[in-house]
């Protein structure tokens, strides 16, 4: 049951919260849209279209990005206000612990996390895919797959061969399909073009020659048309921005199997991200409860030096997060391990504060 102290606290945190992501993100919608009114207005583009298909998809993916950093700014402001005023020495000169200080503040961290959480792993990764549609149609220019001499593990013992594709009409060119075991070769198709066939969703190899090796012996076949099923498809050959970040948890799962089944090295981003799922909604938890503790002890230098002080520490934990994210994708750090580690980091930090805080 909460008491009093309880929703007076948490009233004001949440309302802080949500009344500073308002802000924010109108403000940076409206700069974006200063910045892309020229191509809306070239592409006459609808009121209805820019804000059903951009803006509201933008508005919540700006609104998740920022939400730690909100919630520590809206924290330290809120308690700091509460300070200044001595609220915090009354309501400890009444016998009230400072973890019982903490408990609201807590519970405001939880439902943010538990709403973050949700619109992390299945809200906004549906959004993205719109909003990347969007951009792709009429912000960005249109994507050609321009690479050459292309080379993809298609599975652990197969590997694919193209000397250039063609993403408009899913067609490549010039193809070596190889079977390799044990550093032997098993198998090798050649063939002129590689066709994508969207109604048997299968490739089309044109005039192909297949080669069988069996130790010293070889056979061959050869013909003019052979659809095939690989592990492959016209969507690897796509734009990839942002790509797993349009992927829900449960998608994001499926595409790690399946980069993992090719033997591909493009699975790190992936894991970070999943993992960065689950371990972004507790930032939310922790940052909050630094922002208690940074905030609680009335300081001479007013509320602005406490607010400063929580934008230094807010920020340095975005750091962590950032370098913790290139390591990863470097090979310096396991995909767990980055995602982790500042969370780690900054609730000792927050575990040493809190003990040496007046109480």
């Amino acid at each position: 049951m909460l008491k009093a102290l309880d929703r007076y606290i948490l009233k004001k945190y949440l309302s802080a919260f949500f009344f500073v992501v308002m802000i924010l993100v109108v403000v940076i919608c409206v700069i974006d849209y200063t910045e892309k009114n020229d191509t809306f207005i070239r592409h006459n583009l609808s009121a209805r279209v820019i804000f059903l298909d951009y803006y509201i998809n933008f508005f919540v993916y700006i609104a998740n990005m920022l939400a730690p950093i909100i919630a520590f700014i809206a924290t330290v402001f809120v308690t700091a206000k509460l300070a200044s005023r001595t609220e915090i020495v009354a309501i400890l000169s009444a016998g009230v612990s400072f973890k019982r200080i903490l408990f609201p503040y807590f519970l405001g961290a939880v439902m943010i996390s538990s709403i973050i959480f949700y619109l992390h792993g299945f809200v906004i990764p549906r959004a993205n895919r719109v909003r990347m549609n969007f951009e792709n149609q009429y912000v960005w220019s249109e994507h050609h797959y321009d690479k050459r001499n292309i080379h993809i593990k298609i599975a652990p013992t197969s590997l694919i061969y193209m000397e250039s594709y063609n993403n408009s009409i899913t067609c490549g060119y010039q193809i070596t399909l190889e079977t390799i075991k044990d550093g032997k070769l098993l198998d090798k198709i050649t063939a002129s073009r590689l066709l994508w066939q969207p109604e048997s969703k299968k490739w089309r190899l044109e005039f192909w020659k297949k080669h069988v090796f069996n130790g010293k012996n070889e056979s061959a076949t050869h013909g003019d048309i052979l659809d095939t099923t690989i592990n492959l498809h016209p969507e690897d050959f796509e734009s990839q921005r942002m790509m797993h970040e349009q992927l829900t948890i449960t998608e994001l799962s499926y595409e790690i199997d399946k980069l993992r089944n090719r033997g591909s090295d493009g699975v790190v981003p992936y894991e970070i991200e999943r993992y960065d799922r689950y371990t972004y909604p507790f930032s939310i938890i922790i940052l909050t409860i630094i922002g208690v503790i940074v905030a609680s002890k009335k300081s001479r230098n007013g509320v602005g030096a406490q607010i400063a002080f929580g934008f230094v520490l807010a920020f340095t934990y975005v750091l962590f997060v950032v370098i913790g994210r290139s390591l990863a994708n470097v090979g310096g750090l396991p995909p767990a391990l980055s995602c982790w580690l500042p969370n780690f980091i900054f609730s000792s930090i927050g575990l040493i504060m809190y003990w040496r805080i007046p109480k």
